[in-house]
Parts: C-alpha cells; sequence; structure tokens
C-alpha cells in the first residue's frame, strides 16, 4: 500500500512539474514567437522605406529629365495641370468622366480611353488606384493633368496581372471631362 502511494505521489508530482515546465515554456514559446514577429515586421517596414524612397528618387530623376514642375503630395503622388479647364473641382462622392492614358515611366502605353472609351467612377467610393482618387480631386472639369503614381498608390505589390508589373511606378495623362 506504501509503494502504490509512492507511485500516486510521484505520478502526480511529476504530472505537476511536467504541466509546469510545459506552460512556462509555453510562455517563453510565445513571448519568443512574439518577439520573433516583432523582428520580422520591423526588418519589413525598414525594407519598404527603402524601396519607397529609393521609388521616389526614380521618380524624381524621371521628372527632372523630363524638365516637368511637378507638385508632390504627402503621400506621394506627383502631379502637374498641363491645361487648365473652367469648371468645378470633384469632391469626395462624386462621379468623374475621364478621358486618360495610362504608361509606365518607361513609355510603355498600358491603357487609354482612346481604345476603351472614357471611364467614370466615384471619388474615394470606387475601387481604382489610391493615387487617381487623390489627384482627380486637384483637377477642375476641363482641366488636362499628368500624374505619376509611385507603386503604393498605384497597382501596389502584384501589379494588375495584365499590363502593369508589380511595384510599377504608373504616369496618368488624365482630362476631366465632367462631375456628376
Amino acid at each position: 500500500m506504501i509503494l502504490k502511494n509512492y507511485f500516486i505521489i510521484a505520478f502526480v508530482y511529476s504530472t505537476t512539474l511536467l504541466q509546469l515546465s510545459c506552460g512556462n515554456n509555453q510562455t517563453h514559446v510565445t513571448k519568443k514567437t512574439d518577439l520573433e514577429s516583432k523582428e520580422f515586421k520591423d526588418k519589413l517596414v525598414d525594407a519598404n522605406k527603402i524601396y519607397v524612397k529609393r521609388e521616389s528618387d526614380e521618380i524624381d530623376q524621371y521628372v527632372k529629365h523630363k524638365k516637368w514642375r511637378m507638385t508632390t503630395t504627402g503621400s506621394g503622388l506627383r502631379y502637374m495641370i498641363t491645361q487648365k479647364g473652367s469648371g468645378l473641382s470633384p469632391q469626395t462622392e462624386q462621379h468623374v468622366k475621364l478621358n486618360f492614358k495610362i504608361s509606365l515611366l518607361d513609355g510603355t502605353l498600358c491603357y487609354s480611353s482612346d481604345s476603351t472609351g472614357s471611364y467614370e467612377f466615384v471619388v474615394d467610393k470606387s475601387s481604382v488606384e489610391t493615387g487617381l482618387h487623390e489627384g482627380v480631386k486637384y483637377m477642375h472639369v476641363g482641366d488636362k493633368a499628368v500624374l505619376i503614381l509611385p507603386s503604393h498608390l498605384a497597382y501596389g505589390l502584384i501589379g494588375d496581372e495584365n499590363r502593369i508589373p508589380p511595384r510599377a511606378s504608373v504616369l496618368y495623362d488624365l482630362e476631366l471631362l465632367s462631375i456628376k
């Protein structure tokens, strides 16, 4: 009987130790995983900052080469009004109608309203490039403008999976036809 009690006590004691050690190990693993995850995220953020800076420098060189005087917004959008219109400026939730040409900075024409017809979307509501929403708000009906969207404001990390490659800066030639 004493031997049986000894085995029960030993079993309970070892099970308790095992649970405690597993529990502490799990906490240690979780803390380590959280730390590794934070370090990984920090490295991704740092790498992205380097990429955004390099892309911004490339856009600046392109603009300088073209001898354009463009305005740069806080988001990184570059824009230049090339012909002044006399109409109103679009606001959030208004429908806009545009003629457009979308090109890569190397001159490759990707899309054009010449072949597809004019394009309409709702400002700040439609699923179009973030930079396009921002850019049309600097225009008035009748304006023509050139916008350069860095990749994070355009088609991002994967491109459009058709004509625009991943992480591509995109040039828009726009004409704001109407607001509804």
